[in-house]
Order: structure tokens, then C-alpha cells, then sequence
């Protein structure tokens, strides 16, 4: 009997193993590096990742859309769309700083239905099925049982307009470093969703982020048994900039944080 999820899941899964490789293999090479901003840069391994990728993926569901980081969008009427992050962390990457990613997910009618993301210099595969839960290398996933704000590892990041733009994120690391035990900036939002889901990490929260950035790793992060919102604690959508991610057990505990932190009009 097919099983169409698990067809997916495994065209995903080989695709990211085969760019992550890449990835890993051309870590020490000399980069070629371009600006989408400032500071928000992009690498030509960013664009070959996604190229392998892509063409995967193409070539087992040519019917199906793409939209992936570094432009290559791919509209289609069969209800599929493909979000991909060909190169998550792509400043670690440009520095050789060993905290990076591969990210794809399979929406189907608007819903995620396959998630994957491969740290490729660990070996971490993470992986998820809608309703069938999460794994790490095949062992099951479960989010963490901390069940105070104070004794939790959170994570976070930084958007790259911080410089000119008052929703740069410090108001709630302020208010966030106060109340937990500790937070960790690493640099991929993938690989922190993930750090959630298999409870490494009890709690998340970023703004400013794409699709690409959080679809595989949201799912992952659901199917382990945690729990993502957006900031005001309503159910997040791909189209939010914002996240927040937990074990489920300090969630509103977050949300108190992050909503006593906003800015107050004058």
C-alpha cells in the first residue's frame, strides 16, 4: 500500500542529506559572498544547495511548488508548495562557524504535512510526519518537562535591520534574560526549533523570520509535543514574522514575558 507522506518524506530527506554533504564538503573553501542588505548576506553555496535541491525535488514531483530563500519560486495548482532553506545559518556558514542547516518542508492545501532538517557536521537528521511525531536519526523526539521560565535554556535571534529599526528584538532579550536561566543565539532558526523539539533547548522566540526559516522546524517542534504561537499567543501561520516556540509547559510564561516587554505607545 502507498504511502504518500512517507514517499515525500524520504525524497526530502534525500535531498537535504545530498546538499548537506555539499555543504560540509565546501565549509573551508574560499566564499563567494553578496549582500541582499547590510549585513544580510548570501553565499554561492547558498544558491548551489538550493539548486540541488530544487532539482530533486522537481524531479520526482514536477507538478508541485517551491518557494525557496534564494529565489527559485515555482508556482503550481496541485495544492503542494515546497519551503525550503537551502542554507540556514548562512552567516555561521560564511565564517566557518560550525552551526548550520538544511530546511524543507511539504505543505499540502495549506497545511504542513513534512518536515525536515539536516545539521550535516553532526549528522542530526530531524524529521516529522503531521500526526505521526518527530525524530532525531530515527529515535523519537520529545520536548523537555521544565516546567519554570527560570530554569529554562531559551534561544533567540536578531533581525538584520536591528540597527534602524525599533523592533529589533532587545526589549524582549531584556526582559527574557531576566526571567529564564540563560539564552543562546546560534544563528539558525531551524537548528533552534529542532533544539526545542528534542527538549536541548526549552524554549524559542524570534521576529522577523521567513517561511523557510520556521516551516520544517515548527512542525518538528508540534509533533514532539511542543507548542508555537505567535507573540500574542494565537495559532502561528507560515505568513507571521514572529515566533515563539516551547515545551508547551512555560509557553504562557514566555508570552507574560515577551507581552510585558512590548513598548508602550507615548
Amino acid at each position: 500500500m502507498n504511502d504518500p507522506l512517507q514517499e515525500y518524506l524520504t525524497v526530502a530527506v534525500e535531498a537535504a542529506r545530498v546538499a548537506g554533504r555539499m555543504l560540509k564538503e565546501n565549509l573551508a573553501g574560499i566564499r563567494q559572498i553578496s549582500f541582499k542588505g547590510t549585513i544580510d548576506m548570501v553565499t554561492e553555496m547558498d544558491r548551489a544547495s538550493e539548486r540541488t535541491i530544487v532539482e530533486r525535488i522537481h524531479a520526482s514531483y514536477p507538478g508541485h511548488g517551491v518557494i525557496a530563500e534564494e529565489g527559485s519560486n515555482v508556482k503550481a495548482s496541485s495544492g503542494f508548495l515546497w519551503i525550503i532553506d537551502p542554507l540556514d545559518g548562512t552567516t555561521n556558514y560564511a565564517h566557518g562557524f560550525p552551526n548550520f542547516s538544511v530546511s524543507i518542508a511539504l505543505q499540502k492545501d495549506g497545511e504542513l504535512s513534512v518536515g525536515v532538517v539536516y545539521e550535516p557536521l553532526r549528522d542530526e537528521l530531524f524529521t516529522a510526519v503531521m500526526g505521526r511525531g518527530a525524530a532525531m536519526n530515527g529515535v523519537p523526539l520529545h520536548v523537555s518537562t521544565t516546567d519554570q521560565l527560570i530554569r529554562s535554556l531559551l534561544a533567540t535571534g536578531f533581525p538584520y535591520d536591528r540597527a534602524v529599526s525599533a523592533e529589533n528584538n532587545l526589549d524582549y532579550f531584556n526582559a527574557m534574560i531576566m526571567a529564564s536561566q540563560e539564552i543562546r543565539r546560534c544563528g539558525s532558526a531551524a537548528l533552534d526549533l529542532c533544539s526545542v523539539a528534542a527538549g536541548r533547548l526549552d524554549g524559542y522566540w524570534e521576529l522577523k523570520l521567513k517561511p523557510w526559516d520556521v516551516a520544517a522546524g515548527s512542525l518538528i517542534v508540534r509533533e514532539a509535543g511542543g507548542t508555537v504561537s505567535d507573540l500574542s499567543g494565537g495559532a502561528s501561520a507560515l505568513a507571521d514574522a514572529s515566533i515563539v516556540a516551547s515545551n508547551g509547559v512555560i509557553h504562557e510564561q514566555m508570552l507574560a514575558v515577551l507581552t510585558g516587554a512590548k513598548k508602550k505607545p507615548s
